[in-house]
C-alpha cells in the first residue's frame, strides 16, 4: 500500500490497523535539538482518545504513546522519531456480521475492489484509529512551530444544526465543554441534539476551524504547491473530511471584489491587512495574517439503525452495525485537523528556508 507518507522535508508515515497490535507513526526530518518527551505528545493524544464523554465511542483505550527512537536526553537527535501506541480494547467479535457485508458510508466496498480483500475488524487502515499516528506526529510539528511563536486555536464551529457565529466566539470556553465549541451555551444546545441522535440511533456531522497565528509571510509556492492546496490535501486525507475552506471559503463565490479584497495598511512599520477574507493566504502563499482553515466533517457512518446494503456476492440484505461508535466525530477530530495543519506548516516552513539566496548565504556565512 502506497500513500501512507505525507510531506517533503518534515515527513510523516503512519502505520498500523484498528484491531492490530498497535498503531503509530515515524517522523523523519525533525531538526535536532527540539525538547521532546512522551508527555508532550500525550497531551495531544488525550484530546482524541475515546471514552471522554457519552458522545464518544466507549472503546476503552489509554492511547499511551511510547517514543522508540529519535530522542536522547530529552532532545530530538535529527534521526527518525518512531512512535507507537498499543491497542488494548479490540473487540473484533463486534464486526463478525460485516465480514462479508459492505457497510454504507464506509470504505469496505472500495477497499475490496482495490486490494481483493479487506480487514473487516473496524476497517483496518481505513479506521479513524489511524489518526493516532497523525496526532502524535502533529504534536511534534506543533512543538517545532511553537519555538518560532506560531500558535494554534482549534475548535468545533458547528455540531449538527448548532453553529457558533464568529462574533460569539469565546476561545476560553473551548476547553470548558466536551464538544470543544467556543461557546458553552451553543455546546449545551448541541449536546441536547446529540442526546436525540443517540435515542434515534443516528449520527451527525459538523465543522472544525483551525486558527493559526504568528505565521511569517511567504510559506507555500505560487503554482502547484500552494499553501491552501497543501492544506486541502492534508485535511481531505482525513477520512471524515468532505470539504475544506480557507477564510470566507464558499461565501467568496457570492461576494464582490470590492468586499472580498483585503485592503493593505501600514501599521507600526508593518504591512497588514484591514480584513482577512482570504484566510491568511494570497496567491498560494501565507501573507502574515492569521491563517483560518475550516473542515467539514460528515456524520459518523456507523449507526445502529437497520440499513440496506449488499454482501460481497451481491445479495441484497439489511445490516445493523453493532459495537461502540460515536454519534458525532467532530469533537475528537478537532485535534486531528490541528495536527494535519501543523504537519503541513512545519514541512512548508522547512522548504521555505531555501527559497532565497540571501538567506542561504546569511546562514552559511554567520560567524
Amino acid at each position: 500500500m502506497s500513500g501512507s507518507t505525507f510531506g517533503k522535508l518534515f515527513r510523516v508515515t503512519t502505520w498500523g490497523e484498528s484491531h492490530g497490535a498497535a498503531v503509530g507513526a515515524v517522523v523523519d526530518g525533525c531538526p535536532a535539538g527540539l525538547t521532546l518527551c512522551e508527555d508532550d505528545i500525550q497531551q495531544y493524544l488525550n484530546r482524541r482518545k475515546p471514552g471522554q464523554s457519552k458522545y464518544t465511542t466507549k472503546r476503552q483505550e489509554a492511547d499511551q504513546v511510547e517514543i522508540l527512537s529519535g530522542v536522547f536526553e530529552g532532545k530530538t537527535t535529527g534521526t527518525p522519531i518512531s512512535l507507537i501506541v498499543r491497542n488494548q480494547d479490540q473487540r473484533s467479535r463486534d464486526y463478525g456480521n460485516i465480514a462479508y457485508t459492505y457497510r454504507p458510508g464506509h470504505a469496505d466496498y472500495t477497499f475490496t475492489q482495490k486490494y481483493g480483500f479487506r480487514d473487516y475488524r473496524g476497517g483496518g487502515r481505513s479506521s479513524g484509529r489511524e489518526t493516532i499516528g497523525r496526532v502524535a506526529a502533529g504534536a511534534i510539528a506543533s512543538l517545532l512551530l511553537n519555538e518560532m511563536g506560531i500558535t494554534f486555536t482549534s475548535y468545533a464551529k458547528s455540531v449538527g444544526p448548532v453553529t457558533v457565529p464568529e462574533k460569539e466566539y469565546h476561545f476560553e470556553e473551548i476547553s470548558e465543554n466536551k464538544l470543544y465549541m467556543p461557546n458553552n451555551q451553543a455546546a449545551k444546545q448541541a449536546a441536547s441534539f446529540l442526546d436525540q441522535m443517540i435515542q434515534d440511533q443516528d449520527s451527525c456531522g459538523g465543522t472544525i476551524e483551525c486558527l493559526v497565528q504568528g505565521l511569517p509571510a511567504g510559506l507555500g509556492e505560487p503554482v502547484f504547491e500552494k499553501l491552501d492546496a497543501c492544506l486541502a490535501q492534508a485535511l481531505m486525507s482525513i477520512g471524515a473530511v468532505k470539504a475544506v475552506e480557507l477564510g470566507d471559503g464558499i461565501l467568496a463565490a457570492s461576494s464582490l471584489g470590492s468586499k472580498n479584497n483585503d485592503a493593505f495598511l501600514k501599521k507600526e512599520d508593518r504591512i497588514v491587512k484591514e480584513t482577512n477574507h482570504s484566510g491568511g493566504v494570497l496567491g498560494g502563499m501565507s501573507d502574515g495574517s492569521p491563517l483560518l482553515v475550516r473542515a467539514s466533517i460528515k456524520p459518523t457512518p456507523s449507526i445502529s439503525q437497520s440499513q440496506r446494503t449488499v454482501t460481497e456476492s451481491g445479495e441484497e440484505t439489511e445490516l445493523v452495525i453493532h459495537g461502540r461508535h460515536d454519534p458525532v466525530i467532530v469533537p475528537r477530530a478537532v485535534v486531528v485537523v490541528e495536527a494535519m495543519t501543523a504537519i503541513t506548516l512545519a514541512d512548508l516552513l522547512l522548504v521555505n528556508m531555501s527559497s532565497r539566496l540571501d538567506k542561504i548565504k546569511a546562514y552559511y556565512t554567520e560567524d
